[in-house]
C-alpha cells in the first residue's frame, strides 16, 4: 500500500535522514563500543557469525560486539526526551515520506529478525559427504571395482550413502527450523507517513512488517506485534507481553512519559518496546528506532541455526580416519614393495595392497554407529520420548548437566490454594467466603486461581451456601486494573462478623497492590472492627505478602464494599467510582506444587552423574521454594541482573557453582549454557518449551522440548518429550550410555583387530616372501568378519558403565591400541611359528595349507576379540554377551571353520585342515584370553577405566 500511495501522490523527499557523521548520534553509538557507527551494526553481526563459523568459541562470559551496540543504542534513546529521539533517528513528528521510507528500505534491507539466507541443499550435501572416512570408503570401493570385487565395492558405497543421507537430513532440518523464527513477526503494521509537495499531509497506511524502516511512526492496539525496537511516543494504559523474550507469562506496563536511567535492566525499560513482543491491552504510538539485524531480538537469536562445531566423538572419529590413512599408506606401500620384490608381478602386488587397505578400514563403522543410534532412538520412543536427531542419543550418554528452563517443569503447572489470611496473618473463613463468592459468580473468564479457590472450598467441607446470593453485575478483569469485581445481593439477613449483608455489596479480588489501591479501610476480623487503612497497615500487609512470596507462594488480595440500594438493576460496569473506598479483608495464598515424580527423577539423574541446574525467568524466591521441595541444593543462587554486573572470570566461576539462576533473559540462558560447555567442559542438556528458550535449545548439546511447547522450540529441539516427566529423561540417559558404550566397543575392537591383523600380514609377508592370503581370501575374511559385527548394537552394558557419563577420551584410544594391539599380533605370530615349525609349512609349495590355516585363525581372532574387549570382567565366565552377539559369533566362527572343507573353499584354493590344528587353536585362544585379561587388569590399574 505504501508503494501505491508513493506512486500516486508522487511525494517528494522533503526529509533527509540524519547523517551517520552527526556528532550527537556518533556520541550515542560510540559510548560503549569501538567507534563503529550505528549503520555498521550489520557488519558487526556478520562478523560475530563469521567468528562463530571460524571455530572461535563463545564462552558466554561477556556480550558480543553486536549486543553492546544494541544495548548502548536503546539505553541512549530510553534516557533521552522523546522529542529529541526524532533527531537521533532522523525522522519527524509527522513520520517519514514515502520516498524516504523506500530509500531506507533499499539501504537497510527487509525488516526480518534473522539472516534468512541459508546454505543451499547442495552445499549441505557436500558438507555431509566430505568426511575423511567417506573418502576412504569411496576410494576403496572404486579400487574394489577395478579389481573385479563388485560385492565389496557395493557394500562400501551403500555404507557411504547411509552416512551421508543421515548427516544431510539433520543439517537440512536445522536450517529449515531457523527460518521459522522470521515468521513470528510477519504481520501488517499501521504506519504514519506524510505526503505532499507543498503542504504535507499525514496518512495512516498499512504496510507489511518487512517494509517497516527506522524512523517510521507505528500505531498499535491490543493484539499487535511490534515490528522493530520502538521508543514510545504516546501510550494509554499500555500493557505488553514480553514472554517471547523473557518466558514470563506476566505482562508488563509501558509508558511513554518517563526517562529511564542506566540502572534499569534492558527488558524492564518502560519506554522501549521490543521486536517480537505484543500488545495485551491499551494503545499508543511509537518511533521505530531499530529494524532487522539491528534489533535486540536479532542479536539475541543471531547464533541460532548455525553449524555447531564437531563434538569430541566426531573429532575422535576424524582422528581415527587420519591415523588409518597414515598407517594404510605406510603399511600398504611396504607390503606392495615386498610382494613385488618376491613375485615381480606388479599388478598382483597392487591388488594385494588394495585388499590389505580394505582389511585395515573398519568398513562397518558408519553402519554400526547409525544402527546403534537408531536402535537407541526406537527404545526412547517406547518411553514416549521422540528423537528428532539421532546424534542426540549419543549426547544423552555423555550429558553431565541438565539445565531446566523453568520451575514449571518441576511442578504440576497448576495452582493449589494454601491459605486464607486476614490483615493480621491469621486464617479466617470470612476471607475465604468472599474470595469464593467472587470466583463462583464471575462469568467473564475463569482463571486457574478461581478453580483453585473453588476446589479448596469443595474439598475441605466449607459450607458457604452460594445459593443464598444473586449476582447483579460484574466488572471484568483487565490487565490495567488487574482485578475483578462482582456485585452481589443476598435475600437473607445473614450476619458475618459485625457486617450485616442484607442488601447489595461488591467483592473485589486481584493483584494485591491493585486491590489495596482502591481500599481506604481495613477490617480487623478478630476485633470485629473496621478502621482506616493507615500507612503502617499498608506497609505491614505488603511486608507480610513479601514474606509469603519469599516462601514461594503467590498472593492475591480480597476486599469488599457495601453499596447503597438502587432502584432496578442498572449496568454498573462503566462506573469506575464503584471500585473505591473499599474495605481490605485479607490475602489468599497459592502454590504450584512439585510433581510427585520430580524428586525421584532428579535423584536418579544425580545417581547417574547428571547434575541439574534451574535456569528460569521466574522470581528467585519461587525458584528456591520449588528447588527445595524437589531436592535441588539452593546454597548457591543468583539472578540475571546480578550476573550482568560480573566480569568474565567471575561470571564463569559463578555459573559453575550456582544451582539456581533466576530472572534470566534468553541471552543470559545462552551464555550460561555456553559457559558450561566451553569453560566448564561439560556436555549440557537444556529442557525448554518457549520461543525464549530457542537460543539455549539450539546452543545446548541436547535440546529437549515437550509436545505442548511452542512450534519454534520443538523445531530447535533434538528430543521431544510426549510427557513432561523427567523420568523419561532418565531412561534416555541410560539408553544414550548404552548406545555410546556399544559404539566405543566396536571402534576400539575393530581398530585393534584391523591394525593387529595388518601388522601380522606385514610380518608374515616379510618372513614368508609370498602373500599369506590372496586378495580374494583376504576380502572374504574381511566380509565375514564385518557381517558378524552387525549384532554389536544389541549387546548389553555392565551396570557400572551406565552409572557415569560417557565421554570420548583423546588419549584413551591411542593408549588402548598400544596396550592391546600387540596381544593380537603376538597371537598371529604364534600361529605363524606353529605352522612354520610344527607343520614345516615354510615353502611356496605349502602356500595352500598356510593360507587355509591363516584364514581360519585370523577370522576367529577378529570374531572372538570382541568378547575380550566388551567387558572389564573375564569373558564367558564372569560376564556373557547378549544372545544376538553370541549367535553371531557362533555362526561366523562356524562358517569360517567350515569354508576350507566346502566346494567354496576348494574354489578359493583352500585345503582340509588336520584336527591337531584345531586343538592348537583351542590352546592359542585360551592363551590369548589369559594374556589379554592380564593386560586388561594392568591397563585398568594404570588408567582407572577400561572402555
Amino acid at each position: 500500500m505504501g508503494h501505491k500511495l508513493s506512486t500516486i501522490l508522487k511525494a517528494s523527499n522533503n526529509q533527509r535522514s540524519l547523517p551517520t557523521s552527526h556528532p550527537t548520534r556518533q556520541t550515542l553509538l560510540n559510548k560503549n563500543d569501538s567507534g563503529v557507527p550505528r549503520n555498521g551494526t550489520p557488519n558487526s553481526v556478520f562478523g560475530f557469525l563469521r567468528r562463530l563459523m571460524s571455530g572461535g568459541k563463545i564462552d558466554g562470559g561477556s556480550r558480543t560486539e553486536a549486543e553492546e551496540k544494541v544495548y548502548s543504542w536503546l539505553y541512549a534513546l530510553a534516557m533521552s526526551d522523546k522529542y529529541l529521539v526524532f533527531e537521533y533517528v532522523g525522522s519527524t513528528e509527522r513520520g517519514l515520506s514515502f520516498t524516504e521510507a523506500e530509500r531506507r528500505l533499499r539501504e537497510n534491507g527487509p525488516n526480518v529478525p534473522l539472516d534468512s539466507s541459508f546454505p543451499r541443499w547442495w552445499n549441505l550435501l557436500w558438507t555431509a559427504f566430505f568426511h575423511p572416512f567417506n573418502i576412504i570408503l569411496i576410494v576403496l570401493s572404486v579400487l574394489s571395482y577395478i579389481t573385479s570385487d563388485v560385492p565389496n565395492g557395493c557394500i562400501m558405497l551403500v555404507l557411504v550413502f547411509i552416512s551421508v543421507s543421515l548427516r544431510f537430513y539433520q543439517e537440512y532440518s536445522s536450517s529449515k527450523a531457523a527460518m521459522k523464527l522470521s515468521e513470528l513477526v510477519r504481520c501488517p503494521v499501521k504506519v504514519q507517513r506524510c505526503a505532499g509537495r507543498v503542504v504535507q499531509t499525514e496518512l495512516i497506511v498499512q504496510v507489511d512488517q518487512r517494509d517497516v524502516v527506522p524512523g517510521d511512526i507505528v500505531i498499535f492496539e491490543p493484539g499487535d506485534l511490534f515490528p522493530g525496537d520502538v521508543r514510545l511516543l504516546s501510550s494509554k494504559h499500555l500493557v505488553v507481553s514480553q514472554s517471547s523474550l523473557t518466558g514470563e507469562s506476566m505482562a508488563t506496563e509501558k509508558t511513554a512519559d518517563v526517562r529511564e536511567d542506566e540502572g534499569t535492566p534492558l527488558l524492564d525499560l518502560k519506554n522501549i518496546c521490543f521486536m517480537g513482543t505484543n500488545v495485551v491491552s491499551g494503545s499508543g504510538t511509537g518511533l521505530v528506532v531499530s529494524t532487522g539485524s539491528k534489533t535486540y531480538m536479532s542479536t539475541m537469536f543471531s547464533a541460532i541455526g548455525k553449524k555447531k562445531p564437531p563434538d569430541d566423538f566426531e573429532r575422535g572419529v576424524r582422528r581415527i580416519s587420519y591415523v588409518l590413512i597414515a598407517v594404510m599408506l605406510v603399511v600398504v606401500t611396504i607390503i606392495v614393495l615386498t610382494d613385488y620384490i618376491t613375485s615381480y608381478n606388479l599388478s598382483e602386488s597392487v591388488l594385494f595392497g588394495i585388499s590389505v587397505a580394505s582389511a585395515l578400514t573398519p568398513q562397518m563403522l558408519p553402519l554400526i554407529v547409525n544402527i546403534s543410534l537408531a536402535k537407541g532412538a526406537l527404545s526412547m520412543a517406547r518411553e514416549r520420548c521422540i528423537v528428532k536427531s539421532v546424534t542426540a542419543v549419543r549426547y544423552m550418554g555423555s550429558m553431565d548437566i541438565l539445565c531446566i528452563d523453568k520451575t514449571g517443569t518441576l511442578t504440576m503447572n497448576r495452582a493449589i490454594m494454601v491459605n486464607h489470611l486476614d490483615s493480621g496473618g491469621s486464617s479466617k473463613e470470612k476471607v475465604l467466603q468472599f474470595a469464593f463468592l467472587n470466583s463462583y459468580f464471575k462469568t467473564d473468564q475463569k482463571y486457574p486461581l478461581d478453580d483453585a479457590i473453588l476446589a479448596y472450598v469443595y474439598t475441605n467441607g466449607h459450607r458457604l451456601q452460594p445459593s443464598k446470593w444473586r449476582k447483579i453485575d460484574e466488572i471484568p478483569f483487565d490487565f490495567i486494573r488487574r482485578r475483578v469485581s462482582v456485585i452481589l445481593e443476598t435475600d437473607s439477613h445473614a450476619e458475618y462478623g459485625n457486617l450485616q449483608l442484607c442488601e447489595r455489596f461488591m467483592v473485589t479480588k486481584g493483584a494485591l497492590e491493585e486491590v489495596m489501591k482502591v481500599c481506604s479501610f481495613v477490617e480487623h476480623i478478630d476485633k470485629g472492627e473496621i478502621t482506616n487503612l493507615s500507612p503502617e497497615d499498608h506497609r505491614r500487609i505488603l511486608s507480610m505478602a513479601e514474606e509469603i512470596s519469599n516462601e514461594g507462594l503467590r498472593t492475591i488480595g480480597v476486599a469488599i464494599k457495601r453499596l447503597k440500594p438502587k432502584n432496578g438493576d442498572g449496568n454498573l460496569v462503566d462506573d469506575e467510582t464503584f471500585e473505591s473506598d473499599m474495605v481490605f479483608l485479607g490475602l489468599i495464598t497459592f502454590y504450584d506444587p512439585p510433581k510427585d515424580t520430580a524428586k525421584q527423577a532428579l535423584w536418579r539423574l544425580a545417581e547417574k552423574g547428571v547434575k541439574a541446574k534451574v535456569l528460569t525467568g521466574d522470581s528467585l524466591s519461587l525458584a528456591i521454594k520449588v528447588c527445595k521441595e524437589v531436592g535441588i541444593k539452593t546454597t548457591h543462587v543468583i539472578t540475571g541482573p546480578e550476573l550482568e554486573l560480573l566480569d568474565q572470570d567471575s561470571f564463569h566461576e559463578t555459573v559453575k557453582g550456582a544451582a539456581v539462576l533466576a530472572r534470566l533473559t534468553p541471552t543470559q540462558k545462552f551464555r550460561v549454557v555456553k559457559s558450561l560447555q566451553t569453560v566448564g567442559n561439560h556436555v549440557v542438556g537444556f529442557l525448554g518449551d518457549g520461543v525464549n528458550d530457542s537460543l539455549a535449545l539450539d546452543a545446548a548439546d541436547v535440546g529437549i522440548s515437550v509436545d505442548s511447547g511452542v512450534s519454534v522450540a520443538k523445531d530447535f529441539a533434538d528430543i521431544i518429550l510426549l510427557e513432561k516427566d523427567l523420568n523419561v529423561l532418565v531412561a534416555g540417559v541410560e539408553q544414550g550410555r548404552l548406545t555410546f558404550g556399544n559404539t566405543m566397543k566396536y571402534i576400539k575392537m575393530s581398530v585393534i583387530a584391523n591394525i593387529g591383523s595388518v601388522v601380522s600380514l606385514l610380518i608374515s609377508t616379510l618372513v614368508l616372501q609370498y602373500e599369506p592370503l590372496t586378495p580374494r581370501e583376504l576380502l572374504t575374511q574381511n566380509f565375514l568378519y564385518s557381517v558378524g559385527q552387525i549384532a554389536i548394537p544389541w549387546d548389553k552394558m555392565e551396570d557400572d558403565s551406565v552409572k557415569t557419563p560417557q565421554r570420548w577420551s583423546k588419549k584413551g584410544l591411542p593408549m588402548f591400541i598400544l596396550w592391546n594391539g600387540p596381544v593380537c599380533t603376538l597371537c598371529d605370530v604364534s600361529t605363524l611359528l606353529f605352522i612354520w615349525f610344527y607343520y614345516k609349512s615354510n615353502t611356496a609349495e605349502d602356500m595352500s595349507f598356510f593360507r587355509s590355516a591363516w584364514f581360519v585363525e585370523g577370522l576367529l581372532m577378529q570374531t572372538l576379540i570382541f568378547h575380550l574387549i566388551r567387558t572389564e570382567k573375564i569373558p564367558f565366565i564372569q560376564d556373557v554377551a547378549s544372545w544376538p552377539v553370541i549367535c553371531s559369533t557362533v555362526v561366523i566362527s562356524a562358517i569360517g571353520i567350515a569354508i576350507p572343507f566346502t566346494p567354496i573353499g576348494k574354489v578359493m584354493g583352500f585345503v582340509h585342515l588336520p584336527l591337531s590344528y584345531f586343538g592348537f587353536l583351542v590352546l592359542l585362544f585360551l592363551g590369548y584370553f589369559s594374556v589379554g585379561q592380564v593386560v586388561k587388569r594392568l591397563y585398568i590399574l594404570v588408567f582407572k577405566r577400561w572402555l
